[in-house]
C-alpha cells in the first residue's frame, strides 16, 4: 500500500475508503442499485472512521468486502429461474471453494444429472460445468483485484486441480 498519511492508522483509513469506492463502482457496474452501493460505502466509511487500531480496520475491511460479495451474489441469484436451477445456482455459490460435479448438484436437489443438465442449459444458456468455471473465475478475478492472495492461494481456495490449470482457464476467460 502507498503511504497516504504520516499517521499509519489514517493511511489505512484512506485506503479503506478507496476500497469502498471501488467496490461500490464495481457493484453498480454489476447491477446493484446506485443508491444501495453508495449508501453501503458511506456506512462502512463512517464505521472505519471510528476505528482506532489496524486490527479493527482489517476486521471491518473483511466484513465490508463480504457484505458486498454477499449482496452481489444475492442479486445474481434473483434472475428468474425454475426452483431446480435456482437451487443449483445456490449450491454452486455455496461450494465455490470445493470441486463441484454436476452429479453432486443433481443429487443435492433431488433430480437426475441428465434432467438437470438439460434444464440448466435451457434456462441459463450454459452448461452447469461452464457456469461453475465462470463463477470461479469471476471470484478469482475479484480476489486478484481486491485481496493480497497469491495466484497459488487463489487456485487452492477455489479448488482448482493445479495452479497451471487455473492460470490456463483464467487466461481463457479473461481474454474473451
Amino acid at each position: 500500500l502507498g503511504v497516504l498519511s504520516d499517521n499509519e492508522i489514517q493511511s489505512f483509513k484512506y485506503h479503506f475508503a478507496i476500497t469502498a469506492a471501488l467496490l461500490s463502482r464495481y457493484c453498480v457496474e454489476g447491477g446493484m442499485e446506485h443508491d444501495q452501493a453508495y449508501n453501503l460505502s458511506d456506512l462502512y466509511i463512517n464505521k472505519v472512521d471510528k476505528c482506532v487500531t489496524l486490527k479493527e480496520i482489517s476486521e471491518l475491511h473483511k466484513k465490508m468486502v463480504g457484505d458486498y460479495v454477499k449482496r452481489m451474489a444475492n442479486l445474481k441469484r434473483k434472475k428468474t429461474y425454475s426452483k431446480h436451477v435456482t437451487d443449483s445456482i445456490n449450491y454452486i455459490y455455496d461450494h465455490l471453494n470445493e470441486r463441484i460435479k454436476t452429479e453432486e448438484v443433481a443429487k443435492h436437489i433431488g433430480v437426475s444429472r441428465s434432467y438437470l443438465s438439460r434444464l440448466f442449459i435451457a434456462e441459463t444458456g450454459v452448461s452447469i460445468s461452464e457456469y461453475i468455471i465462470s463463477k470461479k473465475i469471476e471470484t478469482a478475478r475479484n480476489m486478484i483485484e481486491y485481496s493480497d492472495y497469491s495466484i497459488s492461494e487463489i487456485s487452492n481456495i477455489l479448488a482448482f486441480p493445479s495452479q497451471s490449470y487455473f492460470v490456463k482457464v483464467f487466461k481463457k476467460y479473461e481474454s474473451v
